[in-house]
């Protein structure tokens, strides 16, 4: 793959993959991009993860045409990045490895040598020429590890964007953008909007063409789009006008609430509702349409004196990721000593900018006519804007 006449792609496809990070359901794999500039001299952005050095480091002897490498730009030092730099190093012993200060140590950490015969160290605004391209560099700390340096190849116009801009999902695939790339945003970037917000101010300075990213496909058309997502993303505004419901449930009845409800704001007008059971639903999922949609309604049960662990478990993800700006709603069930509802209200208290609904819905055990009833209130005032 070409970006440029002198700018080339050899990342790698990675399909053996289940679960990125540990954590993330990735059913159509992982791209590891890495990106070769020829010029006067040539420079290597970024290497891949372990499983495939071998696979990357032929991809790079071929694109090079018995050239040889001058410069391996570290951009991030996270494993699926950087694991190729002793085999690189030992492969290319003349090449200058050329990082950040914070980098440094980290290779150290990974590898048990900091290179220190191989290395230049760079800072926010610092460029490095290759001959017709120049480099400028962009500290982006916490977006989102601390060692974080972007690239801007001035020649080309391309921002090779590290982390940013990523997405889930193999190169070989056919998938939606911004689907992906939102769940990747808010799970793997999501908790450092100011820092990506820094990152934009830097970024609207630029002529930028092409943006590169370590993740995912290269974006070269409507970056108009993808810069307006990420603005809205880094901010915690809202993406979409709509109701998101959250439950868990353990014999059907909050599970039933919850479906009644997505009827009622449908009828009421509401222009878009999104339902999930956090025990069957993919939680990456979930805390993206939390992030997504302008209104969040939470339905639990009463559990050993808390809330269900699924749902426990998701507010956990949205305070780890700084959930705000949003309106919250509560509903919650129990047999005999319905607590729910409180218990939720504790676990958000660190949220900021939560507006709680004036109306909850509180279940003893089913629905009866007066629980039906406050779903219905509940319904109205959630749909009194639209």
């Amino acid at each position: 793959m070409k970006i440029s006449k002198t700018i080339k792609y050899i990342g790698v496809n990675d399909h053996s993959i289940d679960l990125f990070e540990g954590q993330y359901k990735v059913e159509n794999g992982m791209a590891y991009n890495s990106y070769l500039i020829l010029d006067e001299k040539t420079a290597v952005l970024d290497t891949v993860d372990a499983h495939f050095t071998e696979e990357w480091l032929e991809h790079l002897t071929a694109n090079l045409d018995s050239r040889q490498p001058d410069y391996l730009i570290i951009q991030h030092m996270e494993p699926d990045h950087s694991a190729g730099i002793t085999a690189f190093i030992k492969a290319y012993p003349n090449a200058v490895i050329v990082s950040s200060a914070p980098a440094f140590p980290m290779m150290k950490q990974f590898f048990g040598t900091d290179f220190a015969d191989h290395r230049i160290i760079i800072k926010d605004g610092d460029t490095l020429s290759l001959g017709k391209h120049t480099l400028n560099f962009l500290s982006a700390p916490m977006v989102h590890w601390p060692e974080v340096m972007m690239t801007y190849d001035c020649f080309d116009k391309v921002l090779f964007s590290a982390d940013a801009f990523g997405k889930f999902g193999a190169l070989d695939t056919e998938e939606d953008w911004a689907c992906e790339a939102r769940r990747y945003y808010f799970g793997i970037v999501g908790k450092y909007g100011m820092q990506v917000q820094n990152l934009l101010k830097k970024a609207s300075a630029l002529d930028i063409r092409t943006i590169c990213p370590l993740h995912g496909p290269v974006l070269s058309e409507n970056l108009e789009h993808y810069l307006k997502l990420y603005q809205i993303w880094s901010s915690y505004e809202a993406e979409t006008e709509g109701v998101f419901i959250a439950y868990t449930s353990v014999y059907g009845h909050t599970a039933e609430a919850a479906k009644l409800l997505e009827k009622k704001l449908l009828e009421q007008g509401c222009p878009k509702v999104a339902i999930a059971d956090l025990a069957r639903e993919d939680m990456a999922e979930c805390v993206e349409d939390a992030f997504r949609y302008s209104k969040l309604v939470l339905a639990t049960t009463t559990y050993n004196t808390g809330i269900f662990p699924f749902m426990k478990e998701f507010i956990g993800h949205l305070t780890e990721h700084n959930y705000q700006k949003r309106t919250v709603a509560l509903i919650e069930n129990g047999s005999w000593a319905p607590t729910a509802a409180k218990n939720m209200r504790t676990l958000l208290e660190s949220c900021k900018d939560l507006t709680f609904s004036k109306n909850e819905a509180k279940i003893k055990s089913a629905l009866n006519n007066e629980s039906i009833a406050q779903l219905e209130a509940l319904a109205e005032e959630l749909c009194r804007d639209y």
